[in-house]
This record gives structure tokens, C-alpha cells and sequence, in this order.
């Protein structure tokens, strides 16, 4: 899925925008067990489904649901937290 960045600065691809998210989630030991806790996710289904719209939807939900964590996750991967959303919502459809 190719999409135009709101921010005018290139196009992005929604699944590979959730990968980013989704390594930067797991970057840090804490955010990541919270992942798994609040998303109901396993390590092993993580590892399996990676790459499936309906877990990557999940990783960035997870984001959304605490804002500190969108905007620095949107900042560490340079997109904007709305990108990140609109992802999600690709993702989901």
C-alpha cells in the first residue's frame, strides 16, 4: 500500500511504516512486554504474523492508545503521528 505523507516529504508504505513502529515498540523492554499484555499478542504469534495487516493494525492501536508513545514513536521513525494513524486504518481495511 503506497501512500502520500501528510507532511509533503515522501510517499510511504503503510505496512512497512507499521514495521518501523513496531521495531521501535520492541526496542525497549518495558513498552514491549506492555505490547504483549494490553494487545494479547505471544512472542510466538508475534514472530509468525509479523508482517500481517491485522498485527501490524495492532502495534500501532497500541501506540494510539497512550499519545506519548505515538508522537515519540511517530518522531524516532520521522513520520507524523496522523501517518501513523492513517496506517492503522489501512491496515484495517
Amino acid at each position: 500500500m503506497r501512500n502520500h505523507d501528510t507532511n509533503g516529504d515522501a510517499d510511504y508504505d503503510s505496512e512497512a511504516l507499521a514495521l518501523r513502529a513496531l521495531a521501535w515498540t520492541l526496542g525497549e523492554e518495558d513498552r514491549a512486554q506492555r505490547l504483549l499484555a494490553l494487545t494479547g499478542l505471544t512472542a510466538d504469534h508475534l514472530r509468525v504474523a509479523i508482517g500481517q495487516p491485522p498485527v501490524l493494525a495492532a502495534v500501532i492501536k497500541f501506540l494510539e492508545a497512550y499519545e506519548p508513545d505515538l508522537i515519540s514513536c511517530a518522531e524516532a521513525i520521522g513520520t507524523s503521528p496522523q501517518n501513523l494513524v492513517t496506517a492503522r486504518r489501512e491496515l484495517e481495511a
